[in-house]
């Protein structure tokens, strides 16, 4: 019985002493609900670190951007000032610090999002995430998004015209003002903790995202119309404040590596089986809904590369622009 005592202890000084000696806790905020496809990513991804570890570091997961009163800048802020731990948060959202992030959101640039995640697996992902930087964050990884499509209370969108005079809410991010703007909108940049208010007091008439999101925030209580236009992609930064990630041991490190690239392949499959389930949810709650042909989709098309100058100068870096073109258009 006490050789087994002092295995025991043997094994557990062994483990504390590959995993830097102490347990550690971390707190990971998101900007969306309990279900929505990003908390859910979250979760999985905290659920791996502690399997990582065994159990040695937790992290706890804080949706609906509570750490940071649902203001996404102050969160970037308070994420390289070290108040919060880790944040998940869209490129969108960072092109605002790193205007290259502009990049990936180039309209009907992305064929699919196998593509996308192709792209921010290539060197020119790592260099967005190494550029993170810059700004005072450490980038753990870039996942993929679900491509984003437009809902609204007013009418099915078929045309660009179509989208005249309609209030939209878009990220606070000027390639949406400019190619939502184009085709006659009314773009209005609001953080997404004010939407669902906005289109119940019909401030604005609709919004775009990902089609799980307005199944997560409930926006079919608000709305009328969804639109299958795929017209942007956006993706999530895996970011952390750094000191406190140097201050982790190798071990724990590498276990928020290796979680962090296994949870972009689960979410990944999992976005694939979200989006028809959130289909059927959505025309479940009487959700009128219309995907746009190819030829539709074309007219969209031609709206984006009528702006290619202006997008290249939101990039602010034409090598990277021209680079991230080159990219999309090998295959």
């Amino acid at each position: 019985m006490r050789h087994l005592i002092i295995r025991s202890v043997v094994a557990a000084t062994a483990m504390l002493t590959a995993f830097g000696m102490r347990a550690e806790t971390l707190t990971l905020s998101t900007p969306d609900p309990d279900t929505s496809e990003i908390t859910l990513a979250a979760k999985k991804f905290a659920e791996l670190v502690t399997a990582k570890t065994n159990g040695e570091l937790t992290i706890k997961v804080f949706p609906n951007g509570t750490l940071y009163g649902g203001d996404p800048s102050a969160g970037v802020k308070q994420l390289a000032g070290g108040s919060l731990d880790i944040l998940l948060n869209s490129t969108s959202l960072y092109a605002t610090f790193n205007p290259k992030f502009t990049a990936i959101a180039i309209p009907y640039q992305f064929r699919d999002v196998d593509q996308l995640r192709a792209y921010l697996d290539s060197d020119l992902g790592t260099e967005l995430s190494q550029d993170l930087s810059k700004i005072g964050i450490a980038g753990l990884d870039l996942w993929s998004r679900p491509l984003r499509q437009i809902t609204n209370s007013r009418q099915p969108i078929t045309s660009p015209s179509d989208l005249k005079g309609m209030k939209l809410r878009v990220p606070n991010n000027p390639l949406w003002v400019k190619f939502f703007g184009a085709m006659g909108a009314a773009p209005t940049p609001m953080a997404f903790s004010e939407v669902y208010n906005a289109l119940q007091l019909k401030v604005v008439d609709g919004q775009e995202n990902p089609v799980n999101v307005p199944v997560s925030a409930k926006l079919y209580e608000v709305q009328k119309y969804l639109t299958i236009s795929n017209h942007i992609a956006d993706a999530w930064v895996l970011g952390m404040n750094p000191a406190r990630y140097e201050a982790l041991s190798e071990a724990y490190k590498k276990a928020l590596k290796d979680a962090a690239v296994e949870t972009e392949q689960w979410k990944a499959d999992n976005d694939a089986a979200d989006i028809a389930k959130s289909l059927a949810v959505l025309k479940e709650k009487g959700i009128e809904i219309n995907e746009l042909t190819v030829e539709q989709r074309q007219a969209f098309g031609e709206v984006a590369s009528g702006l290619t100058e202006e997008f290249a100068a939101l990039v602010k870096d034409k090598d990277f622009y021209d680079r991230t073109r080159a990219f999309v258009t090998a295959d």
